[in-house]
């Protein structure tokens, strides 16, 4: 089960949903349930928000799976589980500290002059 995966359809504002699995290339539509508003209440057009929900891909601009959003997985391997691309950049945790870069003066008073 995915978590708080975030739904942008088509012409409408963004919802949380939990979905069934990963989207995969296959699939024609999307599965999910506990379709919620991005403030946790329940949209005007949905009875119960524990229902099952299905969108064809047709009406689903994209689907944004929030790292660590695979439940009983690394989080580092959910961003995997979701499709991420293999030249992906590497998670946050990983990336190393900005260097403190000195100011060219000369440079400063050249583009000054221009």
């Amino acid at each position: 089960m995915i978590r708080n995966a975030v739904l942008h359809i088509m012409n409408e504002q963004p919802m949380l949903a939990d979905l069934f699995e990963a989207p995969s290339p296959g699939d024609v539509g999307l599965r999910c349930t506990n379709l919620r508003t991005l403030n946790g209440k329940r949209p005007v057009f949905v009875g119960d928000s524990a229902s099952v929900f299905f969108f064809p891909y047709l009406h689903i601009r994209f689907v944004e799976i929030p790292p660590g959003a695979v439940s009983g997985s690394d989080p580092s391997l959910a961003v995997d589980a979701a499709g991420a691309a293999a030249g992906a950049p590497p998670p946050a945790a990983e990336l190393e500290p900005e260097v403190d870069l000195e100011i060219d003066e000369d440079f400063l008073r050249r583009i000054r002059e221009v």
